[in-house]
């Protein structure tokens, strides 16, 4: 299969969603609206486009034709139970692929949507089960990158997305990531630039009383519990390692995120911290293997290893989530074959950092 890429760039932030919906597309250029039409099309014939979010990109097909969705599990070599996200460009849409829309859906729709939160409720018969992993709820979420919403609407308005990289690897944040996975495997890639969060949306479980984050993003807990005005939970099989149930939400089930070489996550104070891993490293050097390390800004010329990342000034939650994929593709990038990092506190965005690291890792962690 021969891939079209092609480029459309905008700057999300000169118009907000809603007036993007009240205008039409009034900031794509012919050339662009001729490319997501185009596009459209592809995902009406059955085809599948990556396209950017504010998230990671995503690996989009027609979510109501089953056949599509076996054509992302077969693109991605993705299990066919782990479900898919279900993306919209409207509120309105919801109501025809859930058996029923609750009160919390609209509270949470009203404080987060367009955004980075995806909502498990009861699906309708429009969706197939090949989309929602063989179970009886689908995921659903409305993104706030414009050229994502131009792009569901000209798709007929229900794109199932997961995120476009080989099923394992770390989910791409750049055009070049998705080009490296699935070039060849698609009918065409859309390069929106980098993505802005960097991280995967917030899953939250609303078919359970009370609801239940199934997957940590930059919508935190406090934030849903403060919509909700009760308490959100965490399930706590999402920092642990997999078991052998059935996923209920994308990526609970197996290994994510994960560079080529190992990983291992190192935790407790600093300065033992930093002796451990250099420990390691001085160990892994004599072996022959190359090393790498992921640390602070603050840490991170203390230690001797081949490829150094940094995540950025400890504690900004925000700059290490972005950075996170792209250093973790870095690593294979720069052969890289014995990899360290330090934790992070689980407070906040901090929990969605961790929750990824520790996939990327197969919950490799050594606390010290």
């Amino acid at each position: 299969m021969n891939t079209e890429i092609v480029k459309i760039e905008i700057d999300n932030d000169s118009v907000s969603a809603s007036a993007l919906g009240e205008k039409g597309a009034e900031i794509f250029t012919d050339e662009d609206k001729a490319i997501i039409r185009h596009a459209g099309e592809i995902i009406k014939n059955g085809g599948l486009v990556a396209f950017p979010t504010e998230t990671v990109y995503g690996l989009g097909g027609d979510a109501l034709n089953p056949e599509s969705s076996k054509k992302i599990y077969a693109a991605k070599g993705r299990p066919s139970d782990n479900p898919l996200i279900v993306h919209i460009a409207e509120f309105d849409a919801i109501r025809k692929i859930t058996s029923e829309v609750p009160e919390n859906a609209v509270k949470l729709a009203n404080a987060f949507w367009p955004g980075p939160l995806t909502m498990i409720l009861p699906k309708s018969d429009a969706v197939p089960k090949e989309t929602t992993g063989g179970l009886d709820t689908v995921a659903v979420r409305f993104p706030s990158d414009l050229v994502a919403q131009e792009f569901i609407r000209a798709a007929g308005g229900y794109v199932a997305a997961p995120s476009a990289n080989i099923s394992g690897r770390p989910s791409p944040t750049e055009a070049k990531y998705v080009i490296q996975d699935m070039d060849g495997r698609i009918d065409m890639i859309i390069d929106g630039g980098e993505n802005e969060i960097g991280l995967e949306s917030t899953i939250v479980d609303l078919t359970i009383n009370p609801p239940q984050v199934l997957r940590p993003g930059f919508i935190t807990n406090e934030m849903l519990s403060d919509v909700l005005e009760e308490k959100v939970e965490t399930d706590r099989a999402i920092i642990e390692a997999d078991s052998g149930i059935a996923p209920r939400a994308p990526g609970m089930k197996y290994r994510h995120y994960a560079p080529q070489g190992t990983l291992t996550i190192i935790e407790g104070k600093r300065e033992d911290v930093v002796a451990e891993i250099n420990r390691r490293l001085a160990q892994d050097k004599a072996e022959g293997f190359r090393t790498g390390v992921i640390a602070s800004d603050e840490t991170i010329g203390e230690y001797c290893a081949d490829v150094l990342k940094s995540s950025g000034k400890a504690g900004d939650q925000f700059v290490a989530a972005h950075r996170l994929y792209s250093i973790l593709r870095s690593f294979d990038d720069e052969n890289a074959e014995r990899m360290y990092s330090e934790s992070f506190a689980l407070d906040g965005f901090g929990a969605a950092i961790m929750n990824r690291l520790l996939k990327a890792a197969g919950h490799q962690i050594i606390k010290i």
